[in-house]
């Protein structure tokens, strides 16, 4: 668990976390998102100007979501799949409860 709250100890990890919750569930705007079969894909440049961020912290932010289990990242041509971890995300309400 402190491996998990530590990577959302920095806000704007917290954010980028947050807004790939929300583009997995569909929350964000249509234009926003490209819909495909495997869920909601957002492309890592989409990523980066929705966070005002530069490319290699957006990197860095994910590396770190990913290292504490938090989302999964799988690279289709150039097009950067993030999904939340669903299980890790139950087992932090588990243990807050």
């Amino acid at each position: 668990m402190a491996k998990i709250f530590k990577a959302l100890s920095n806000e704007k990890r917290l954010q980028l976390f947050k807004n790939i919750y929300e583009w997995q569930v569909g929350e964000m705007k249509p234009e926003e998102t490209l819909q495909c079969c495997d869920g909601i894909k957002k492309t890592f440049t989409k990523a980066c100007g929705c966070m005002d961020l530069s490319r290699s912290t957006v990197s860095h932010h994910l590396k770190e979501l990913q290292n504490a289990g938090l989302i999964t990242c799988i690279r289709e041509g150039q097009t950067l799949v993030c999904k939340v971890n669903q299980d890790v995300i139950d087992a932090v309400k588990t243990f807050i409860d």
